[in-house]
């Protein structure tokens, strides 16, 4: 399947909170450097219970830098990350670009 052109729709984090996994009616999301990519056809790996969830339902570019799986560190501010893990994170970026479908950006809450 291919990737879909990317889509600048805002997404609030409150409302991202919720395709975290836990309603299987709503899709899965995982946001990068505040692009919202559409992971539900890996379910798999980052639905409910499975290892990647703690990345779902918010933006987790700091762990993504740091490979960690920490959910304290699933957060979106990735300032403190060194060069290299700077260089991990647009890896993570690149990698969930080519197998997922971009469908917003994350924009704070009014």
């Amino acid at each position: 399947m291919a990737v879909e052109a990317p889509k600048t729709t805002p997404i609030t984090v409150s409302e991202l909170a919720k395709y975290n996994g836990s309603n299987p009616s709503l899709p899965i999301y995982v946001a990068i450097k505040g692009d919202v990519f559409d992971v539900s056809k890996n379910s798999n790996s980052y639905g409910r219970g499975s290892g990647y969830n703690v990345f779902t339902g918010k933006d987790s570019s700091k762990a993504l830098g740091k490979s960690s799986l920490d959910p304290d560190e699933c957060i979106a501010d990735y300032s403190e990350l060194t060069e290299k893990e700077l260089e991990v994170l647009n890896q993570w970026h690149a990698f969930f670009s080519q197998r997922y479908n971009i469908v917003g950006k994350v924009v704070p809450d009014n």
